[in-house]
């Protein structure tokens, strides 16, 4: 497992704070560290704050105050350092219909200033990955939803990002596509690559996360490794210490 340089967080969030214009309180004060290569999971209910705590990190939600740091980047004043850094592959699907596969990939690396021909190379190696090669001409919106999302995948790891944002990965994909992805990410992991994953699916977290962290109401309910978390709470699994800490949570 890799870690960070000089000790440096992969991610450093501290004192998050988010308020909606409607007046609902997404973050009330998150504070988080995810040293480098970790594979991390973030678990709470709907309206938790998950979303809109990684729409903070890449810069698609603004907080109304508080510090992200990408490998020592700040993630507002140094934007363009601190997003080729991360790669996202978001809970909504957002991909251009009037794309092609293959479009989708290489425009995506265009974006980020990867050279044609690393992108080129790079697209081939993602179609192949997620057995996208016979789809590559097709545009998006003829896409199935799994296969959509295998397109989301790979265009989140076109520009070779050190961090990556995976919110829901799995929804709505079939139990194959889901096993494979679990294995892909697993891989990507064990190269170094630093994970953060939120899911629904609490055997999916144990499964994969080496670290947790509970979010509820805007804040960082627990967290832990998965062997601490379960001790802590004197639970036989991921899915009970969510429960008793999630449950008291919202009591």
């Amino acid at each position: 497992m890799s870690v960070s340089k000089k000790g440096v967080p992969a991610l450093k969030v501290e004192k998050l704070k988010k308020t909606y214009k409607n007046g609902f309180r997404a973050l009330d004060g998150v504070s988080l560290e995810v040293d480098g290569g970790r594979f991390f999971g973030l678990l709470g209910p709907n309206g938790a704050g998950k979303t809109t705590l990684i729409n903070s990190i890449v810069s698609l939600a603004r907080p109304d105050s508080g510090t992200v740091e990408v490998y020592g980047k700040d993630a507002f004043k140094e934007f363009r350092e601190a997003r080729r850094m991360i790669g996202v592959s978001p809970q909504e699907i957002n991909l251009d219909k009037f794309l092609t596969v293959q479009e989708v990939l290489t425009f995506h690396a265009g974006y980020y200033g990867v050279p044609k021909k690393k992108a080129k190379d790079k697209a081939e190696e993602l179609l192949e990955r997620f057995g996208l090669v016979e789809k590559r001409d097709q545009r998006t919106n003829t896409l199935s939803g799994g296969m959509k999302r295998r397109v989301m995948f790979a265009r989140a790891l076109m520009h070779d990002p050190k961090v990556l944002f995976l919110d829901e990965p799995t929804a709505g994909v079939d139990v194959e596509l889901r096993y494979s992805l679990w294995g892909y990410v697993r891989e990507l992991n064990r190269g170094g690559m630093t994970i953060l994953l939120t899911t629904h699916y609490l055997e999916e977290a144990e499964a994969l996360c080496e670290e947790i962290a509970l979010i509820d109401g805007g804040r960082i309910s627990a967290q832990g490794t998965s062997a601490e978390l379960k001790e802590r709470y004197d639970a036989a699994n991921v899915e009970e210490v969510y429960m008793k800490v999630i449950g008291d949570a919202s009591n």
